[in-house]
């Protein structure tokens, strides 16, 4: 099985507006079948724009105005993402790539069971599926993310943040893809609930073998997770390395930046002046 899952390269994303803003600039990369990409930068780099472009999700006025996506699937066939129609797009969706977006937590439809809207991944992309394949699919992911079966004739609101992100990285998981793309995961979560969701991302990643790209402006996160990181600027990759040598050695003034940005738990008291 080849190492490489997506190779990207020279992609660069336009908001066609007066002036044309140039938000993500000739990015190439490659992901590894099985490994944890860290996606990080400050608010505004080009992060989220990257992963939309990537999965054809972006909408007007953004403009891809250049470069190639090509999946390699477990397959042994090379798709090339920007080459699908429609339909075919809508089943590559969910089924080779899912993605939890920015606020998922928040996404789930209020007036449905936590069921019935995991139910909908399979009806949709598995019309083939009997009803009580389904459900027993639907119990199956909510033991898996530690939501548990109990709760699958809840509502949203009857369950925390955290639960409800684990719904959310449920539906995400119901196909088994082999790449998730997972933008922000743990914002609004308190860091005892971001903990636990790292460790289960870890987790099912080492189960189910999937490729993760995790965003965030969260540079010490990525550094505890992660295999590899790479560090976007104003729409470009700027460094790009394991979470080691990112850590230990970086190279590019900008990291540095970021990395010292942070507040550290050891070493000397500063004074406060007043």
């Amino acid at each position: 099985m080849r190492d490489s899952l997506l190779s990207i390269d020279d992609f660069s994303v336009v908001y066609d507006v007066d002036p044309p803003v140039e938000a993500v600039r000739n990015v190439t990369l490659q992901l590894r079948r099985g490994e944890i990409l860290g996606l990080a930068g400050e608010s505004g780099c080009g992060k989220t724009t990257l992963a939309y472009g990537v999965q054809r999700l972006l909408k007007a006025p953004a403009v891809i105005s250049s470069g190639s996506v090509v999946f390699h699937d477990a397959s042994g066939d090379d798709i090339d993402i920007n080459a699908l129609d429609p339909e075919q797009m809508r089943r590559f969706r969910w089924d080779k790539i899912s993605m939890v977006f920015q606020g998922a937590m928040n996404a789930l439809n209020p007036v449905a069971t936590i069921g019935s809207q995991l139910e909908d991944v399979f009806e949709i992309h598995r019309p083939d599926m009997r009803r009580a394949e389904r459900r027993e699919a639907v119990i199956e992911l909510l033991e898996i993310v530690k939501v548990g079966a109990a709760r699958i004739r809840s509502f949203p609101h009857e369950l925390s943040g955290g639960m409800r992100q684990r719904v959310m990285i449920a539906m995400a998981l119901a196909l088994r893809p082999q790449l998730m793309v997972m933008d922000e995961p743990t914002t609004a979560l308190d860091v005892l609930v971001q903990r636990e969701i790292l460790r289960q991302i870890s987790q099912l990643r080492h189960e189910f073998g999937f490729s993760v790209v995790f965003i965030t402006h969260d540079l010490p996160l990525l550094l505890e997770i992660s295999d590899r990181i790479a560090i976007m600027r104003e729409g470009e990759i700027i460094e790009l390395d394991t979470a080691e040598r990112i850590w230990r050695d970086p190279q590019h003034e900008y990291t540095q930046t970021l990395l010292s940005s942070f507040p550290r738990l050891t070493g000397e008291r500063g004074v406060v002046v007043r």
